[in-house]
């Protein structure tokens, strides 16, 4: 974007010596062109000391589409089968020019990040730049989105609902966050960052409010809302005041594409990030472009986007009560839904809002963050804190893994299965006589230290074929200046993330010189440990607290955890932090895949691949859809050669010079990719252009490529083809 100036900036440089500090103030203003977001009004006359060096990067990290489960729902029958839009991994590196010390923040279009994620990316990075980017300065975050591919963890529970490990799955996001940060890296330049923050209104609700009653209710006067309604953005620019990137956190489930959908989606904060990009990437395709923005997770454990809250779907009732119940059909017909007349256009809506607010306040962040970088990490034990509290002899202990009951009742996002409810603190005669059986009692102690939890799944004491939940656990805290980033392994409900940012803000104001200190919560990062509740919230064992693996303690052990790093960071004593236990790393032998190999892909007599089986009209109107059917390979065939590729494009012809331009592709959010499984190898993919409204009246053609699987020698061959619908008129 060009910069413009003002009639007073024009006038001042006509007095250009006298006035030289009037103008380098002005040369910081900040202006609106209508439909843009703006930047820094003038080039500066001078590097400013304050200035960062800045990387921003974007990568595609898709992965399979077929087959393999989608992560978040852990609902068997939710396979993957499609596409709706594809998934991103955007990396933001901030390097302090005074001395050497650089953070690296990710943001990937996945649901957690898992600790065999981070440390084959930590290998990865470690063999690229040597002891350039490690564990204690790289954090990587996952959006959230429940309709991204599963398949790479490495503890058991995760394993066994995503049908095991899955190396295509595993492999496309080590690549893509790779290569994001390798874009990051070589893109970096000398800027600045501007903080701003905004409400967004309309965009989540509390989907456990019986829980957060539970908390104190001085404490729960201090806010307006039982959610954190507050957008954090961070805008990055370049000294002559372009646009890098923006990096933002907000504390929403990204639940808009419920667990009927079997595309693979970046759900509301990815298409959030898809609107500021094309926005600012003008001329780009999606997923293309220098301009970097990402939606981080926050504290969203008990925050949902479905806004008109859980509603008996059998009945229409509302069923907003302490276990979320229906009187016909109980807790399985409690359900909520979104704003939209489907997920598509929820996901929209939500999305939508949350972009509208971060572009505003692009727009009006004037708040320069300045200061050194700085960085710490731990590996702890997260089985065995000690959680000192304000008396001497009043101490709490953390606990062996476990669930309870009502994790199995999933949350009205997503229900679970069978009578389970949520809120049940007594344990069942016949389930836990099913459990005894089939996965050995808790012991003891694991029981009392979780009480009032009753014990569904003992995880911490079940160690085969490998262990269930991790033991070891990553705490990070990165700092710009006074900008704060804590790095969480899990879900912190909406209390736990205020109480860890407020004991965090105090810890480095108090012991430090930085003063104003902002902290943000950035969540699923590192490594996933599901839920974190506050003692209050755990007492009464919804969902959430059910998830609270590590017992009733554990916000009390992480914020005793993350002052520690605080106050480490504020007292520049980094240097002496213990390292703590470092996590195993379980090789890829011991992990195994429960996803059988594809069969041979076969088309029907006389049919080739890429052959049209059913074809476009001969004319649309804007706001139709044109689809196509083609004969098709299983898109699993296609994960190495599709990276950073296209199972689509739409093409429009060009009068002129007679070529046939790209104009959407499987990125863009206005098309749609089904794949239609048929037993024996046999398959057809579905494309669907969703034309907007904005779209050229024109000469158009839908375009698929993908793969087909063969048996040569009987070993496994794959081979390209491609296919196109006929030409199609989008009219009036």
């Amino acid at each position: 974007m060009g910069s413009k100036c003002t009639p007073l900036v024009i006038t001042l440089l006509v007095l250009f010596v006298l006035m030289t500090a009037v103008a380098v103030a002005f040369s910081a203003l900040f202006f609106v062109k209508d439909g843009e977001t703006s930047y820094v009004d003038s080039k500066l006359t001078e590097v400013p000391r304050s200035y960062y060096r800045i990387g921003a990067g974007r990568a595609d990290c898709t992965g399979p589409i077929a087959d393999l489960p989608l992560m978040g729902y852990a609902n068997p029958e939710q396979t993957a089968a499609g596409l709706h839009n594809r998934l991103h991994s955007r990396a933001f590196i901030v390097a302090d020019p005074n001395n050497s010390k650089r953070v690296v923040f990710v943001s990937a279009d996945i649901g957690m990040v898992s600790q065999k994620l981070r440390l084959e990316v930590l290998k990865r990075l470690k063999s690229k730049y040597g002891d350039l980017y490690r564990q204690d300065n790289v954090v990587l975050s996952g959006t959230h989105t429940h309709s991204g591919p599963a398949g790479y963890f490495q503890y058991t529970l995760c394993l066994i609902t995503s049908k095991g490990y899955i190396k295509p799955s595993i492999n496309a996001l080590i690549n893509g966050i790779i290569k994001s940060i390798d874009i990051a890296h070589k893109n970096m330049k000398a800027g600045r960052i501007f903080i701003n923050k905004g409400k967004v209104e309309g965009s989540n609700i509390n989907r456990s409010p019986y829980s957060y009653l539970q908390n104190p209710e001085g404490e729960r006067a201090r806010y307006k809302s039982n959610t954190d309604k507050e957008l954090v953005l961070l805008k990055m620019v370049d000294l002559d005041g372009h646009g890098i990137g923006t990096l933002s956190w907000f504390a929403v489930h990204p639940v808009s594409m419920n667990n009927s959908n079997h595309l693979v989606s970046s759900d509301n904060m990815g298409y959030a990030s898809y609107l500021f990009e094309q926005e600012m990437n003008a001329g780009y395709l999606p997923g293309e472009g220098p301009f970097v923005s990402a939606f981080a997770s926050s504290n969203l454990g008990d925050v949902s986007s479905n806004t008109l809250g859980p509603h008996c779907v059998n009945t229409g009732e509302t069923c907003n009560n302490p276990d979320s119940t229906c009187p016909v059909g109980g807790s399985s017909m409690c359900m909520s839904a979104g704003p939209g007349r489907d997920m598509f256009e929820s996901t929209a809506i939500i999305g939508r809002h949350i972009y509208n607010k971060a572009k505003e306040l692009s727009r009006t962040a004037t708040r320069e963050i300045k200061g050194p970088i700085n960085f710490a990490h731990q590996w702890v034990n997260m089985t065995d804190v000690t959680v000192q509290f304000n008396s001497t002899h009043n101490r709490g202990h953390t606990c062996k893994p476990a669930l309870g009951y009502s994790f199995a009742a999933g949350t009205t996002d997503g229900v679970g299965a069978f009578n389970f409810t949520q809120g049940t603190v007594e344990g069942d005669p016949f389930w836990d006589a099913i459990r005894d059986m089939l996965l050995g009692k808790p012991s003891n102690e694991t029981q009392d230290c979780h009480y009032p939890k009753p014990i569904l799944f003992n995880t911490g004491e079940m160690v085969k074929p490998l262990p269930w939940h991790p033991e070891i656990v990553d705490v990070q805290i990165l700092t710009l200046g006074a900008f704060v980033i804590t790095a969480v392994p899990g879900e912190f409900t909406t209390m736990s993330g205020r109480r860890l940012r407020e004991a965090v803000k105090h810890e480095i104001e108090s012991t430090g010189s930085l003063k104003d200190v902002d902290v943000v919560v950035s969540g699923l990062c590192n490594v996933y440990t599901h839920y974190i509740t506050t003692y209050e919230e755990y007492q009464v064992q919804r969902y959430e607290a059910a998830s609270t693996i590590y017992g009733p303690h554990t916000l009390s052990a992480y914020i005793q955890l993350f002052k520690g790093l605080a106050k480490a960071i504020a007292e520049d004593s980094v240097d002496r932090l213990p390292k703590g236990p470092e996590p195993p790393n379980f090789s890829d032998k011991k992990l195994i895949s429960l996803l059988p190999p594809n069969p041979v892909d076969k088309t029907s007599l006389n049919t080739s691949f890429g052959d049209v089986m059913i074809d476009v009209q001969r004319s649309y109107r804007l706001g139709e859809v044109a689809e196509v059917t083609f004969a098709s390979g299983n898109p699993r065939n296609s994960v190495a050669s599709m990276a950073g590729g296209t199972f689509l494009t739409v093409e429009m012809h060009e009068k002129v010079a007679g070529n046939w331009i790209v104009k959407y592709n499987d990125a863009s959010w206005d098309t749609r990719l089904y794949w239609n499984k048929a037993p024996k190898g046999y398959s057809n993919v579905t494309v669907a252009w969703h034309i907007p409204n904005t779209a050229e009246l024109g000469t158009y053609k839908i375009r698929h490529f993908g793969h087909f699987k063969k048996l040569k020698f009987l070993k496994p061959v794959f081979t390209p083809y491609e296919g196109s619908s006929s030409p199609f008129e989008v009219r009036k």
